[in-house]
């Protein structure tokens, strides 16, 4: 290894974390709402506190941007590095998740790395993580919690990238970038136990919740 190629390492890294620090959520409803979505519902700027505080359109945005926040960086080193160092990937990956959960722009503050998380790994492994988006996709129409389908598919992720016989690095930083997630959602976890966490409510779910009874 080279200077020019720690440098290289390094400088991919700290960019992953710097676009990973980008905060759509509190751009897009300061921009477009005047809300500060860290002073609404759970006070996170991530993508699942956008749905609660600035609707089901502006939580889409927020959703693709902050899934937008993982891919590109680890495309950018997959691409740089022409896939010879994966575990420089992978590191790529996790200081993306760390931006967006600790970011530096936020003051150390941020969302809980889902929706970056799996943009992430969707540049690491996307098939593998095509089934899983799909599982989450599942689970939040279906249970409208989307805490727990961001838990589920965590949890499934490095499960599904040993079965799949993923390269060890990747198997490394799927199981890490699960716990990061999963510690991130630590005021969840609480409130499911004390059936207390809000539930999603999509276009269809107010038009019921309207309708007049007889």
């Amino acid at each position: 290894m080279t200077t020019v190629d720690w440098l290289t390492f390094a400088g991919l890294i700290v960019l992953a974390y710097l676009i990973g620090s980008l905060s759509p959520s509190v751009f897009l409803g300061r921009a477009l709402k005047g809300v500060d979505v860290r002073k609404v519902g759970s006070g996170n700027a991530g993508t699942t506190n956008a749905f609660r505080a600035l609707g089901v359109k502006l939580g889409i945005t927020v959703l693709v941007l902050d899934v937008l926040k993982g891919v590109v960086p680890v495309l950018i080193a997959r691409l740089v590095l022409h896939d010879e160092h994966p575990i420089v990937c992978v590191l790529a990956a996790f200081a993306t998740i760390i931006g967006h959960n600790y970011s530096i722009f936020l003051r150390g503050k941020g969302g809980k790395g889902v929706a970056t998380g799996a943009g992430a790994a969707i540049a690491l492994m996307p098939v593998l993580m095509a089934i899983v988006v799909g599982i989450f996709i599942v689970l939040v129409f279906g249970l409208r919690y989307i805490s727990v389908a961001s838990i589920v598919a965590t949890t499934m992720f490095p499960v599904m990238a040993v079965v799949w016989g993923e390269p060890l690095a990747y198997i490394i930083g799927a199981c890490v970038m699960a716990a990061a997630v999963l510690f991130a959602h630590r005021s969840n976890f609480r409130r499911l136990w004390r059936r207390e966490e809000p539930r999603a409510k999509f276009p269809w779910n107010k038009r019921k919740e309207q309708a007049p009874t007889t």
